[in-house]
């Protein structure tokens, strides 16, 4: 019995897989004395847009043309669709031109549209312009999906002033713009980075009455979420909330979750994942990602570890992309046992990717699990997974911060032997890790290596060649590995300026360091906090005091707030040339910028005033520690013990001492030889 076309349409519908519906149309089609009607053809066509699927239209409109199948608008209409949104517009074109011949139907409107759209979404300008000017020719009148494509045409050339100009034309003439009109205008907006324009335009939509959807809102908070603007993302929540007409829906959600995970705000995430239930929102593989990869990122894999298995129970497929975020949440939280369970289930799932063992070798490397790290590495050539650069970046780096440099050298070795891919990372680990044992002449090498294997020299390659150079007192061969990296089309950053200008310092060329900032200057790099406190630093080790305060001065002029370690830097600086009074008020300034001094600002302070006798006000200062809830460490308490031996205070220096054993502190070296000395010199015995 041949099947009809009905039933085949009813057949094609139930059919959840293209491919498979494909496979039950071609099956169809070879029956003996079967013709597909127009409603079978306008099915299978518009499931073929698919990228994958798209190449087999061309033989289906070789078969409406042979069985001469009269087919409405509609069919012709799915398959310039097709070939538009699969940047086709040749193809487009020829079908258009074609319809009668084909089809039996002239183009309307719609088909007119379409085929202005495709001509759009491959981005070619010039004849989607020139087909606009046809419309009059052929006697077409443009409605308002034409006047939303051009609408589209001016937003992808971001002419975004242009498009909304062409919004207010369309009131004055008459047309009401409707809501895919302003959602083309928003979405434009948001991508360009104009948030606050595409709000305006958001807002226009509610003056003028047309009805919004929840895609705008959707745009809208992901833009502001993606810009950081946590307050604005929430705003448009609740206006959205607040709407009767719209609601949120699970892309909404999938938004939301995601971005307040990033803004680190997760019980406004849990809040919204109870929201999704009570209001029967069902999540998607995106959701539980999302949340999982939040989760796990701020430390709490044991909430990812719920997460997961409510998704595995709710029997969503679990991809890659979620076991990955579940290994990486294993790996920063030590659980290496748990990390290995699930790496089994990934591989009998099949769920594993590069991606999957550049996760697991970094974490291993960062819990010190070297054995096992090289031992995924081997099992990743063994399963003819190809390593990429970060692969070989993750492990020659983990390797050098383990101390395992010369196995990093062997991999190495072995990567460029065998033309793997290798990036500045896996370099620059390598070198760093030779700078800090003290190789420089591999380190040196090295950096000749990495042109020959094609991998561009980049600023941070020659920053730690150049401050392992500055290590090693060498630093003729910093400043001439300096200027060599503009020869080698390699442009110095500002931590190329500081590295140098730190080393020029700790041997008082500060004339040269000088010069220094002079060259970032006209090179248009402005010096940062660092530079400057390289400078006084090295001014107030030289004990050259007054150019110091000159620069901090500067400093302050234009317009940079100091933090803790600057001031640290100079009080430390005043107290060594005994201006402890000056000292005294550069901390009562800092307080007054809201610098909140640390342990270390109240150590240099009462080590200066016990150094000019005054153990009174340095005692105070001893208070002020108490006060604000710091924790005096061995250094406070040396410092203390010091001064008040130097003062003949012994009987406070012993209670002091005690206070340090009652609060879980114990005495160093440097503390029994202060008390000792003491005693000696003030002929006590204990």
């Amino acid at each position: 019995m041949v099947i009809s076309a009905k039933r085949l349409l009813n057949l094609l519908k139930a059919e959840k897989n293209p491919h498979t519906a494909l496979a039950l149309f071609d099956s169809a089609t070879r029956e003996p004395g079967y013709a597909h009607s127009p409603h079978v053809f306008h099915h299978i066509l518009r499931r073929l847009i698919d990228p994958k699927l798209v190449v087999h239209v061309s033989r289906i409109l070789e078969l409406i043309e042979i069985q001469k199948c009269y087919c409405p608008e509609d069919v012709a209409l799915s398959v310039i669709q097709a070939y538009g949104k699969n940047s086709m517009p040749d193809k487009a074109l020829d079908v258009f031109q074609r319809m009668n011949e084909i089809f039996g139907c002239e183009a309307g409107v719609r088909s007119y549209n379409a085929l202005l759209n495709a001509f759009v979404e491959s981005k070619q300008w010039d004849r989607a312009e020139s087909f606009i000017s046809y419309f009059e020719t052929a006697g077409i009148s443009p409605n308002l999906q034409t006047y939303n494509i051009l609408i589209k045409i001016l937003c992808r050339k971001r002419q975004f002033e242009k498009a909304k100009r062409f919004l207010n034309s369309l009131w004055e003439n008459g047309l009401k713009p409707d809501v895919y009109s302003y959602g083309t205008v928003i979405n434009g907006l948001v991508k360009s980075g104009d948030l606050l324009g595409a709000l305006a335009v958001f807002d226009e939509m509610f003056e003028r009455g047309v009805e919004t959807n929840v895609v705008c809102y959707n745009i809208l908070i992901d833009g502001f979420f993606k810009k950081g603007d946590y307050m604005r993302a929430k705003e448009i929540w609740e206006r959205l909330v607040m709407e009767t007409s719209v609601y949120p829906n699970v892309v909404t959600y999938n938004v939301m979750i995601n971005g307040l995970c990033k803004c680190g705000r997760f019980d406004e995430c849990l809040e919204m994942w109870d929201r999704m239930k009570k209001n029967e929102r069902e999540k998607d593989s995106f959701t539980y990602c999302s949340f999982i990869h939040g989760l796990c990122k701020a430390g709490n894999v044991e909430g990812a570890e719920r997460v997961y298995r409510e998704m595995v129970e709710s029997g969503i497929f679990v991809d890659v992309v979620t076991y990955n975020a579940m290994i990486d949440g294993f790996c920063r939280a030590g659980k290496i046992k748990e990390c290995f369970e699930l790496w089994e289930v990934m591989g009998r799932k099949g769920c594993l990717n590069v991606v999957s063992y550049n996760i697991l070798i970094r974490g291993l490397l960062e819990n010190g699990k070297v054995d096992e790290a090289i031992s995924i590495w081997e099992l990743l050539r063994e399963k003819n997974c190809n390593a990429d650069s970060t692969t070989h970046g993750v492990l020659i780096n983990g390797l050098c911060k383990n101390g395992y440099l010369n196995k990093a050298i062997q991999i190495l070795n072995e990567v460029e032997e065998g033309g793997g891919d290798l990036d500045a990372f896996a370099y620059t680990s390598m070198i760093d890790g030779l700078c800090k044992e003290g190789r420089l002449a591999d380190a040196a090498s090295l950096v000749n290596r990495m042109d020959k294997h094609g991998c561009k020299l980049n600023a941070y390659t020659c920053n730690s060649l150049m401050n392992g150079f500055i290590q090693a007192s060498k630093l003729e061969n910093a400043i001439f590995l300096f200027k060599e990296m503009s020869r080698k089309g390699c442009s110095p950053t500002v931590v190329s300026y500081n590295t140098l200008i730190n080393g020029l310092c700790k041997v008082e060329r500060f004339g040269e360091a000088y010069g220094f900032v002079k060259e970032m200057l006209e090179k248009g790099w402005k010096p940062d906090m660092i530079t400057y406190s390289l400078l006084i630093n090295g001014l107030c080790q030289s004990k050259k005091i007054d150019m110091a305060l000159k620069l901090w001065c500067q400093f302050l002029q234009k317009g940079f707030t100091p933090d803790v370690t600057m001031y640290n830097i100079l009080i430390h600086g005043l107290c060594s040339a005994g201006k402890v009074e000056d000292a005294l008020q550069l901390y009562s300034n800092m307080k007054k910028r809201n610098c909140v001094p640390n342990l270390v600002t109240y150590n240099t302070l009462m080590d200066g005033l016990f150094k000019t006798g005054d153990c009174d006000k340095a005692l105070e200062i001893w208070n002020h520690i108490l006060e604000e809830r710091l924790r005096p460490d061995i250094i406070s308490y040396n410092i203390t013990l010091k001064g008040l031996c130097s003062c003949s205070r012994m009987s406070d220096a012993f209670e002091f001492l005690n206070d340090a054993l009652c609060r879980g502190i114990l005495p160093t070296t440097i503390t029994w030889h202060i008390l000792v000395r003491a005693v000696m010199n003030n002929g006590a015995s204990t």
